[in-house]
């Protein structure tokens, strides 16, 4: 049986999210794109020449989406959601940290309003349902040393996938199809993403991660379980996660005491 899809750039529906996003807490500006080979990509191009704070960019199919550390991201046209927005900070870039993990709580909320059940986040970037990867957040951030900053943060979502586009990604997935009663329209489902977002966002750039840990933990997929950091396949440390500190970093329990760790070029793998 074929999935049955809806169109992301469907006139009608585009004018709606439009109108809608520029009545949001934070005002948003929402452009769809039938083809890109990155949201990210283009609108950190467009951030470099002064796009506007709140500017989003979506697009029914990415031709070379990305993830960390340059990891293909596969959307399935009609099955996806693939956007990206422009968040510009007053602060610091390296007073930024954290703002991956804001993103996915408030990635994670709006899903559950949705009807979404059993959404967990892992560190630092990724959305779970058991233990197969729902979404994807990549936060790129560019700015003068003391600020201001420029933030870029794509966000990828499975909504509903067919055996053809499983078999492309080629490792477990899930999508919002396997854990919700009813899937809205790709169209509302990303409105209420960036209403979830446009509102924590704001609230990100006066207070930081710290107001957002304690339901990041809550979310937390590996919470207690034994963990291995990696970076460019070379194992660096093993041991037990306990969670997360209030500036985002991982912390662990591993031979050597507990740890900190910030994300970079880290991947974190069961041990």
């Amino acid at each position: 049986m074929a999935v049955p899809t809806d169109s992301l750039d469907d006139a009608l529906d585009t004018a709606a999210l439009a109108s809608r996003a520029a009545r949001f807490s934070t005002p948003l500006s929402v452009e769809v794109l039938d083809e890109c080979a990155s949201t990210s990509s283009v609108l950190l191009e467009r951030a470099a020449v002064g796009a506007a704070h709140g500017s989003v960019l979506a697009c029914e199919h990415q031709s070379a989406g990305r993830g960390r550390r340059g990891n293909p991201w596969f959307s399935a046209r009609g099955g996806s959601i693939a956007f990206s927005l422009l968040w510009r900070f007053e602060a610091r870039p390296a007073a930024l940290s954290g703002l991956s993990l804001a993103a996915a709580v408030l990635v994670a909320r709006a899903l559950e309003r949705e009807g979404a059940a059993g959404v967990r986040l892992k560190w630092p970037n990724d959305l779970l349902h058991g233990d197969a990867k729902l979404g994807g957040i990549l936060v790129e951030v560019s700015g003068e040393a003391r600020g201001p900053s420029a933030a870029v943060i794509g966000v990828g979502l499975n909504v509903r996938l067919d055996a053809e586009a499983r078999a492309r990604i080629g490792q477990p997935v899930a999508d919002l199809a396997g854990c919700a009663a009813s899937v809205p329209s790709r169209t509302e489902l990303l409105a209420a993403l960036l209403d979830s977002l446009a509102q924590g966002l704001a609230r990100f750039g006066r207070e930081g991660f710290a107001p957002f840990r304690d339901e990041w933990q809550r979310r937390h997929a590996w919470q207690g379980r034994r963990v291995a950091l990696t970076a460019s396949g070379r194992r660096v440390v093993e041991g037990e996660a306990l969670g997360v500190a209030e500036d985002g970093a991982l912390v662990l329990r591993s031979p050597g005491g507990v740890e900190r760790f910030h994300s970079g070029e880290l991947s974190l793998r069961p041990a």
